[in-house]
């Protein structure tokens, strides 16, 4: 059975193709739609939606992305990208136990203390999808996000410019993807040179830009 990533680029399944692409797999891509972005995502001629009765028997709690691996059904991007890299293995993977957890240190790291402020940056800069937009909840969350992009501007300018062994990995392509929603405020970049720096690297590798080039092909 091939791999299969269900959602489409303009979803958190943008992480899982960036990094299939980086390691060169095959997979194949059915591009479920959120049901929000739906006026009847119950019509008989909606397109696949995370309320689909067929989707949510994939994954029942309606969201995207989800991955199915030969019969493994994976549900979380971040984790997605964890079991693809070690499963994968080579330099995007952890060599070590102790690059193992630092891997999964810094991915959940991105998801509480970085996401839910990213995220507010994107809805109330970029576009709103569940209400208006609110400048001062995107002002508040640059202001809550100036601790963690401390933390992060230590760690790429003492350890060679990425986040664990010297070298780029699936957790600086999940880190980066999390912080991808704070470029709305790139005066919020410009205070961390090394924050700065590092993600414009991690973007400019063929493999991301090739999950963008096909994001952007998406209808929006």
């Amino acid at each position: 059975m091939a791999l299969t990533i269900y959602g489409v680029l303009r979803s958190r399944a943008s992480r899982n193709v960036w990094l299939a692409n980086e390691l060169g797999i095959a997979f194949e891509q059915v591009p479920v739609i959120q049901a929000y972005r739906l006026a009847d995502p119950a019509a008989p001629d909606a397109p696949l939606n995370t309320a689909s009765p067929a989707f949510l028997a994939v994954n029942p709690n309606g969201l995207i992305p989800t991955l199915d691996d030969d019969g493994l059904v994976l549900n979380e991007s971040l984790a997605i990208n964890l079991y693809l890299a070690k499963k994968h293995g080579g330099p995007l993977a952890p060599g070590t136990i102790a690059e193992d957890a630092l891997m999964t240190q810094w991915t959940l790291w991105a998801a509480t203390e970085c996401e839910p402020h990213t995220i507010q940056i994107l809805y109330h800069r970029l576009g709103n999808p569940r209400g208006p937009m609110n400048p001062a909840v995107a002002d508040a969350a640059i202001v809550a996000l100036r601790r963690p992009f401390g933390v992060l501007e230590a760690a790429l300018s003492g350890g060679g410019g990425f986040v664990v062994g010297g070298r780029f990995t699936v957790a600086d392509i999940n880190l980066a993807e999390v912080l991808r929603y704070a470029q709305a405020a790139p005066e919020l970049f410009a205070e961390f040179p090394a924050v700065k720096a590092w993600i414009e690297a991690c973007q400019g590798r063929p493999a991301y830009k090739a999950m963008m080039t096909a994001r952007n092909a998406e209808p929006a």
